[in-house]
């Protein structure tokens, strides 16, 4: 979405909608693979939710109820989740860098450019919650859209791919909830459900990835925008205890894993209107996102929609647009469940 505060577009970019593109830019691509921040329910589903505190009962299998609050990991850690919906494949919604879950909750106003994004009904989570299970989570070190931090217990920085799919797997458990997942990433959070999905654990059985960042970046940006890149990230290394993804390490690590075990129904949405990473004097790095995005959808051998009206976030600024492409996902995951036969 437009820019988060610290690797491809921040979340302050994102605040703004997708015409401001343009002047992103500089602070905005500065933090070029970022995402959003707020978590406050939206919608009529929002009505239900329940707070969820680690007190409750252990999970059993059954039918889940909506839910709000902060869920217990190993190690005396908490990270504020929100689950909603009913069915199956749960679908899980991973933010961009710096990003909270917000980024699913909230919209921009393309009539007001400049306004921060507002809860609404049409966000992808209760939009995608009107058809099947979905979750989003804070990671630790973001911050939301009106300004605050994340409840998320701080860890050490920088983190790696590898850090979040650990996480990833310690909050569907300790929400207790269940697979098979529909993982949808965007922008930074698209390296954590690629390596997840390689893993195997938790159970993938869709993808889509919303502008995501990938492992092909280090091949189609030029050896001075990739350094140039890792420079400005490592610069972001502050005392503030914000999130600051370890790319480097991560692209290593995805690289490294073993390679998806069966092709999964995906789906890869691509910014439309061009943004820049702005990370040194060695020109536009535009196409050398839009020609990784071109890779991974080969990779995924995904429908790779082009036409997206939208910056780099699509989430707030294009939700309808995300809504569908997690819905075709899940029939297809669900067409294949029921098999030939149906």
């Amino acid at each position: 979405m437009p820019a988060r505060r610290g690797a491809p577009p921040s979340r302050a970019a994102a605040r703004r909608p997708r015409r401001l593109a343009a002047a992103l830019a500089s602070a905005a691509a500065l933090t070029a693979l970022t995402a959003l921040a707020s978590f406050a329910p939206a919608g009529p589903a929002a009505a239900g939710t329940v707070a969820r505190d680690g007190t409750d009962p252990p999970a059993d299998r059954g039918p889940r109820g909506d839910f709000e609050g902060m869920v217990p990991l190993p190690g005396g850690r908490r990270i504020h989740v929100e689950c909603r919906g009913t069915g199956t494949p749960t679908v899980v919604l991973v933010s961009g860098a710096r990003g909270a879950a917000d980024e699913w909750t909230h919209v921009a106003d393309p009539a007001h450019p400049g306004a921060v994004p507002v809860p609404s009904a049409s966000a992808v989570l209760p939009a995608v919650a009107s058809f099947t299970r979905v979750c989003a989570y804070d990671r630790p070190g973001t911050t939301r859209f009106d300004g605050t931090r994340s409840p998320s217990t701080a860890v050490h920085r920088p983190t790696t791919a590898a850090d979040g799919v650990a996480d990833l797997r310690a909050v569907l458990a300790g929400a207790g909830e269940h697979g098979p997942y529909v993982l949808v990433g965007a922008s930074w959070g698209a390296m954590i459900t690629a390596l997840a999905a390689r893993t195997g654990d938790p159970p993938v059985a869709g993808l889509v990835t919303v502008d995501g960042a990938s492992t092909h970046l280090r091949d189609t940006l030029t050896p001075a925008q990739w350094s140039d890149w890792m420079r400005r990230v490592d610069a972001m290394r502050g005392p503030e205890g914000l999130e600051v993804p370890d790319y480097r390490t991560s692209v290593d690590q995805i690289r490294a894993a073993p390679p998806l075990a069966r092709r999964l129904p995906a789906v890869v949405l691509s910014s439309d209107e061009p943004w820049d990473l702005r990370v040194g004097d060695s020109g536009s790095t535009w196409p050398a996102w839009t020609a990784a995005q071109n890779r991974l959808a080969a990779e995924l051998r995904a429908r790779h929609v082009t036409d997206t009206d939208s910056g780099h976030g699509i989430a707030v600024e294009q939700p309808r647009t995300v809504t569908d492409a997690v819905r075709e996902v899940v029939d297809r995951v669900r067409d294949g469940q029921r098999g030939p036969g149906r």
